[in-house]
């Protein structure tokens, strides 16, 4: 038995937090597809695609039926929306600085 001191070394840590692209998470899922259809558990199936069963579940929610296609598009929409928030919070920005040189210049008249 191992006793754990607290710290994982890095290759444990890479481990622990891989991170896969929506692409490789289509195509986990879509492998899981086919082992499910050959019977085997979900378990199983998750310990063949190295990840976790509640990775699995949240991926399987978040990404289940899209295609790589769909996914490509996800991505492109969710940046576009990432730069249109910018762009909004930039105007307001700008608006609360006029707002106050108006108050500021109404009051100094």
């Amino acid at each position: 038995m191992r006793v754990s001191d607290g710290q994982n070394s890095l290759a444990e840590k890479e481990i622990l937090m891989k991170r896969y692209s929506p692409e490789q998470i289509v195509s986990k899922l879509r492998q899981a597809d086919v082992e499910l259809g050959k019977g085997h558990t979900v378990k199983e199936v998750c310990r063949k695609i190295e990840v976790t069963e509640q990775t699995y579940y949240r991926w399987r929610q978040k990404y289940g039926g899209m295609s790589p296609g769909l996914v490509k598009e996800l991505k492109t929409f969710q940046r576009e929306n990432h730069r249109l928030r910018k762009i909004i919070a930039d105007q307001r920005i700008d608006l609360e600085i006029m707002k106050e040189a108006i108050a500021y210049d109404s009051k100094n008249s």
